[in-house]
């Protein structure tokens, strides 16, 4: 696979591990990062929205997840290699333009510190599910570390089983959420590399503090989800990141819906509505 700014295809990006990823469609691009133990295909979940919408999807695994490579010796799995990982892909599948981009999660986290780093790159911001608040504490990260163990010891169905017991799923989402989880956790090539990012980026930092995200003066939209079906990414986090972004704007699923994170096909109408809205994004492409 070779670099690809144009166009429809698979790509290869990054000067140390290599980074696999695919663009489809013409158009605006939109660029999207998945979260921990997520691949590519997890942030609007395999949608064509935003091709038939007349945008450029890039979409890449992160490095050590999906199909691409582990972190080299030396190397770590930190944010800081995170938002250079982005900078590799984003040269080599959208060169100079300005783009929309978004993340899930550990992906949204991404977006938000490669928009500190390069604040004129980024046409707007789209945040799927946000946690980041704080460096994690001691009861936080004994539940990552666990997850860790748990997928070390008995593989995927370990990890499954270790979410099924300690994330106290509501019965009437539990069928989906583990399988989910073991879909997501079968894509990946490389186990051992996703143990060590799981290790890794919970005690990494994305950027200092929620005061940070006030300087990030670019259309951002922030998707959130209700408690009850997704307590690993509270309400609350999304809409405190919506707070302190200078030109927010928060949604979600209604009560008692399934979160709109699932919803591949509804979340990129969402962010294609948003997309459409960013006049200047559009004129800077055309």
């Amino acid at each position: 696979m070779t670099a690809l700014r144009d166009g429809a295809g698979p790509f290869a990006a990054g000067g140390g591990p290599t980074l696999r990823g695919e663009s489809a469609g013409e158009g605006p691009p939109i660029v999207l990062c998945h979260g921990l133990t997520a691949t590519r295909v997890s942030v609007v979940h395999g949608s064509r929205v935003f091709e038939r919408a007349g945008y450029r999807t890039v979409v890449y695994d992160a490095c050590g997840h999906g199909e691409s490579d582990p972190a080299p010796a030396g190397r770590g799995y930190g944010y800081p290699e995170l938002v250079d990982d982005l900078e590799e892909v984003v040269a080599a599948a959208v060169g100079d333009e300005t783009f929309l981009l978004g993340g899930h999660s550990m992906g949204a986290h991404t977006a938000l510190g490669f928009a500190l780093r390069h604040p004129h790159r980024v046409a707007g911001l789209v945040l799927v599910g946000p946690t980041y608040v704080a460096p994690l504490g001691p009861e936080s990260l004994a539940y990552w570390d666990g997850l860790a163990e748990a997928l070390e010891r008995d593989g995927v169905e370990g990890f499954v089983a270790y979410v099924d017991r300690e994330q106290a799923i509501d019965p009437a989402w539990r069928d989906s959420v583990l399988r989910f989880t073991r879909e997501r956790m079968l894509r990946h090539r490389q186990l051992d590399a996703v143990l060590a990012a799981l290790r890794e980026v919970p005690r990494s930092r994305p950027f200092g503090g929620l005061e940070d995200l006030e300087s990030i003066d670019v259309p951002a939209l922030v998707v959130a989800s209700h408690d009850r079906a997704d307590p690993g990414h509270p309400y609350a986090v999304a809409a405190a990141y919506a707070e302190r972004l200078p030109r927010a704007e928060l949604i979600s699923e209604a009560e008692g819906s399934s979160p709109l994170a699932w919803q591949g096909g509804r979340l990129s109408r969402a962010i294609a509505a948003f997309a459409d809205g960013l006049e200047d994004f559009q004129r800077r492409v055309e």
